[in-house]
């Protein structure tokens, strides 16, 4: 009896352990298998995977590669297509397999395209039900990014989007035109008294320094000014909190192989200690700060309150998009000023066009709002320098169900990645200069569905008028006050750290063109 009751258990565990095998064979290979064989009968081709991983093996062995051959900087000068050295594995598929190819990590199938056509017709997926945020990163990000705008996808972003949009719109950005002045003032004196300082030591009257956290002091100080008003300067605590959560996200995390699965143990514990911290933070801002005080963390609790969502709701919405609007609003334009400038001191006559240009804009003008409209070529610099140092790599897509991007029938559940840096390289729709630093590029419209740097289609960017703006009066502040070279100390190494951002900083040398005894 015993012998036969084990013998039965034993059948069950087997046929238990055969039924688990059959069931992960069918996720990681027969069901992803189904859909890449759906995009090669269209004539997608792409590098053929290996169970159970897919292509994650050849993505890394690239990677490795490139990194242990990496010798960016060196001797060649500077170069703006770093391509070949943070995504090797790519640059070898679109060149053997051309703009649009296939390739799986695991069971996720992905469709990489670069063509103008699919970045057209996935702008035209207005539908919140076509197209969401890819969800292969969702859960590492997790900690940073929440359930915000930034990665929701359906309802719960058009839900997101309704809220916030009101709070971006061009007479808010107006309105908060003197808080970025006031914040751009305050560096730049910085900067100068720290030159006087040098002078008085024998610095023969310039100033090297590395300009990276003095920029983004500025930027936490303005997006601490309209998220969190007066307590703005808790908020630039809790932005520096947020800082040290993007740094713990990203430090195990190289590269996009990485990015894509997931957090090691310890890492994951650190993250969700920060943000934990993170939250009771915000949300002891939001409870100190009195009725009368109009911000940005009032105007999204006031609406998410308003929308009946409950207390528990209205608190996530806040400590989400906080965090979300930290990364785009802060982050992103933090590095894009850092690139700016970078490109102006390699391109000095560029840099005294937009010298001359700010001063006349705002000779004689009480106003600094209106004198921005008149900076046509610093918008055109910005412009550039986001074409060749796009803040975000990719503009990534999952289909929520059946659609088609370029003639391609893209089935349910494949993530869609569009590479910016391809896009915005392609000669094809830039020219042969394509790879070189010409703002007089912008004085035309870009070429159709050719220039992505805020995104495609209904999820363009929120806060790109209000990017923009803070970009603009801090460049015309600090070229009104330096000319601005570099360091014979700078490595330029493009890094990728969940955006694209210099590796080792950008140090810079300082002159006042300010004539003495003026401020």
């Amino acid at each position: 009896m015993e012998v036969a009751a084990a013998s039965m258990a034993a059948g069950l565990c087997c046929a238990g352990a055969c039924a688990l095998a059959l069931y992960l064979y069918h996720v990681l290979w027969v069901a992803p298998e189904r859909v890449r064989a759906a995009l090669r009968g269209q004539g997608v081709g792409g590098p053929r995977p290996s169970f159970p991983y897919g292509n994650r093996h050849e993505m890394r062995q690239l990677m490795s590669d490139a990194a242990a051959a990496s010798l960016r900087g060196g001797g060649g000068g500077i170069v703006h297509d770093y391509r070949s050295a943070l995504f090797p594995h790519y640059e070898r598929w679109r060149n053997e397999y051309g703009p649009i190819f296939t390739y799986s990590i695991g069971n996720m199938v992905f469709l990489h395209a670069s063509r103008a056509d699919v970045v057209r017709d996935l702008g035209l997926c207005v539908s919140p039900s076509d197209l969401g945020k890819s969800s292969y990163m969702k859960v590492t990000h997790r900690p940073l990014f929440g359930d915000g705008i930034l990665k929701s996808s359906g309802e719960a972003w058009a839900y997101q989007r309704r809220l916030i949009a009101p709070e971006f719109f061009p007479d808010k950005v107006r309105g908060m035109v003197d808080l970025m002045v006031a914040s751009a003032t305050a560096l730049v004196a910085a900067w100068e008294d720290r030159m006087l300082s040098d002078d008085n030591r024998g610095g023969g009257g310039g100033l090297e320094l590395k300009i990276d956290d003095d920029i983004r002091a500025y930027s936490a100080d303005v997006i601490s000014r309209t998220c969190f008003g007066s307590s703005y300067v808790k908020g630039k605590e809790i932005f520096a909190l947020i800082r040290e959560l993007q740094k713990t996200v990203s430090s195990k995390q190289p590269n996009l192989v990485a990015e894509m699965t997931g957090l090691s143990l310890r890492t994951n514990r650190a993250a969700w200690r920060l943000n934990r911290q993170v939250r009771s933070l915000i949300l002891g801002v939001e409870r100190e700060s009195g009725d009368g005080d109009r911000n940005l963390l009032k105007a999204m609790l006031r609406s998410a309150a308003s929308s009946g969502g409950g207390a528990v709701a209205a608190e996530d919405l806040i400590v989400d998009n906080c965090k979300n609007i930290y990364f785009a609003g802060y982050e992103t334009t933090a590095v894009t000023a850092a690139w700016c400038m970078m490109l102006l001191a390699l391109h000095p006559e560029w840099q005294a066009r937009v010298r001359d240009e700010v001063r006349q804009a705002c000779a004689g003008a009480p106003d600094f709002t209106p004198s921005l409209q008149k900076m046509k070529k610093l918008a055109m610099v910005i412009q550039e320098t986001l074409r060749l140092y796009p803040a975000g790599s990719v503009v990534s897509r999952q289909a929520l169900r059946g659609v088609t991007l370029g003639g391609v029938r893209v089935p349910a559940g494949v993530n869609i990645y569009v590479p910016v840096s391809t896009v915005h390289l392609d000669p094809a729709l830039w020219g042969a200069d394509a790879r070189e630093f010409r703002p007089e590029r912008f004085a035309a419209a870009p070429p159709p569905h050719a220039y992505l740097p805020f995104g495609a289609g209904a999820r363009t960017c929120l806060g790109q008028g209000f990017a923009m703006a803070e970009l603009k009066v801090l460049l015309a502040l600090v070229l009104s006050r330096f000319h601005l070279s570099l360091s014979p100390t700078y490595v330029h190494s493009p890094a990728l750290r969940l955006i694209v951002e210099p590796e080792h900083g950008v140090r810079l040398q300082l002159r006042s063109v300010v004539e003495p005894g003026r401020r």
